[in-house]
């Protein structure tokens, strides 16, 4: 009897260990981060994140950190969004006036620039109409429920 209560109590608790030992600080590595109420890019937005903010983080499941912010609050962050590595700028702090994104690198380093952007409009020659639609195009969540349950795909019900 008394194996079995110290098997259970094991059982228990190992669990609840490791989730302690995975929890860490990562830093916020996007312009803004929507914290949802749920794993799901469909979830609820109970909160929003800035760049290199820094929160807490649980164990990972399925590409998705619980997180608790500064102010306690709680929520989950897809991993995509943060960094094990602290991040150098600070939301609201002049050095992020400076800050590229990783498109603006990896652009640049294809030789595309904001200088070779603004040379190829200058000739006219390109009709940037669409891309800038298309950058100005939200989707809400509502729609995107109902796109998928439309083509029977997994997540079409909330």
């Amino acid at each position: 009897m008394k194996t079995k209560i110290l098997a259970v109590l094991v059982a228990i608790t190992v669990p609840i260990c490791v989730g302690i030992a995975f929890a860490a600080p990562m830093s916020v590595q996007v312009r803004n981060a929507r914290v949802r109420a749920t794993p799901s890019q469909l979830g609820k937005t109970v909160a929003a994140v800035d760049y290199g903010e820094v929160v807490e983080t649980g164990a990972v499941q399925n590409g998705w950190y619980p997180v608790t912010m500064p102010d306690g609050a709680k929520g989950w962050l897809h991993e995509s969004a943060l960094s094990k590595k602290p991040v150098a700028m600070r939301a609201g702090t002049s050095d992020v006036d400076t800050g590229v994104s990783s498109d603006e690198v990896a652009l640049a380093g294809k030789g595309f620039n904001e200088q070779v952007e603004a040379k190829l409009r200058a000739e006219g020659t390109l009709d940037y109409t669409w891309v800038d639609r298309m950058a100005a195009l939200e989707v809400g969540a509502e729609q995107i429920v109902e796109f998928r349950r439309q083509g029977n795909l997994p997540g079409g019900a909330l």
